[in-house]
Order: C-alpha cells, then structure tokens, then sequence
C-alpha cells in the first residue's frame, strides 16, 4: 500500500483538536498543519469527526477562518446527497434513538411530492411519516428537524407544551425553524425583473 502523501515521514505537522460551540450539533474538528503544503485547504469527515488540512505557516486567524469556510463547503457537499426511503427511515430510526430513547416508531417514513403547503405530515394511527420532497437538498440539520417534529407527533399528537418540550431535545430546532421561515417568506417576494438574469 502507498504511502500517505499527507504523512510521510519526516513531514513535520501539528495537528490540534477542538470541540464545535456547544449546542451547534457538529462533530469534533481536528486542524492537521503540513510543512509540505503550501497554499491548499482540504477537509473531509473521519468518522464523529472533521479533520482540515492547512499549511504549517498559516496564523491562527487564518486557520479560523480556513476552518469555517471548510465545514461551510462540506456542509453544502453534503446537502446535495438525497436520502432514498431507506435511508430516510434509518435516519429517523437513529433519530428517535438519539433524541426520544427509540419510544418513536414510525411503521413507515417516505419522501412524497404531493405536499406543497407543509414540509411533514404524520398519521400516529398509521405510524406512517411522508416529508415533502421540496427538502431534499436541504441542509440536513433541517431534514432532522422535520423529521424529529414528525416523530414527535407519534408521541404526542398535537403542538402543545408537552409536544415542544419534546424538541427541545434537538440543539438545532430554533436555527432549523428559521432557515424554513426564511424559505417561505423567499418564495413569498414578488417576482422582480431582472432577476435570474431576465
């Protein structure tokens, strides 16, 4: 097997770990300096956590800002990944486990395109959970929340205070409200000429 490019030996490199902000529901970063690279910034997840690349002589600030911009763009990589049923149904699986201790059990849980005017529904009678396909692609803190929201309606079937309390659990739900508040008051602005390049 090759040698790790990125490991050689002799290739001085400082590696530092850091926890994200608390409540901000991201793994673990690990920043690697390398003495051999020069101007490039890569990062890729390893397992619960983010590992970024940088050159050895970069400053803090600039590792900072590297940091950020890199789990920006992992981020937006990852949101462009569409979950199939399957996948849809583990993740609410892991979920429920996560955040409910598995008392969530939905029979089943499926994308559907005859939602316009909600993100989720849920039938508790059924257990059957549909998400509107217009989350696809979305990020996928906000596919969580929609579906911990439907998950929580097979615990409790309306909005009450038990109901929010509920997800509170989800360190994200407030940032994921918004970002949807923020999508249908987009779609909501009028048309404006010359936008989209008219």
């Amino acid at each position: 097997m090759p040698a790790d490019p990125l490991h050689r030996a002799g290739t001085p490199q400082r590696s530092t770990t850091s926890q994200p902000p608390s409540g901000s529901g991201a793994s673990a970063i690990e920043v690697r300096r390398s003495a051999r690279r020069r101007r490039t910034v890569s990062a890729y997840r390893e397992g619960d956590r983010t590992v970024v690349l940088i050159p050895a002589r970069m400053s803090e600030a600039e590792e900072q800002r590297w940091v950020s911009v890199m789990l920006d763009k992992l981020a937006a990589q990852e949101s462009k990944r569409v979950l199939g049923d399957a996948e849809l149904a583990e993740r609410a699986e892991r979920l429920s486990a996560q955040y409910f201790d598995g008392r969530a059990r939905p029979s089943s849980v499926r994308w559907v395109t005859n939602q316009n005017t909600r993100w989720g529904s849920c039938t508790p009678a059924e257990g059957s959970i549909r998400l509107s396909h217009r989350l696809q692609g979305m990020p996928e803190y906000v596919v969580d929340y929609v579906l911990l929201h439907e998950l929580a309606h097979l615990l409790v079937p309306g909005h009450g205070p038990r109901f929010w309390r509920l997800l509170e659990a989800y360190p994200r739900t407030e940032r994921a409200k918004g970002y949807l508040e923020g999508v249908v008051a987009a779609e909501r602005l009028p048309h404006l000429p010359g936008a989209r390049g008219e």
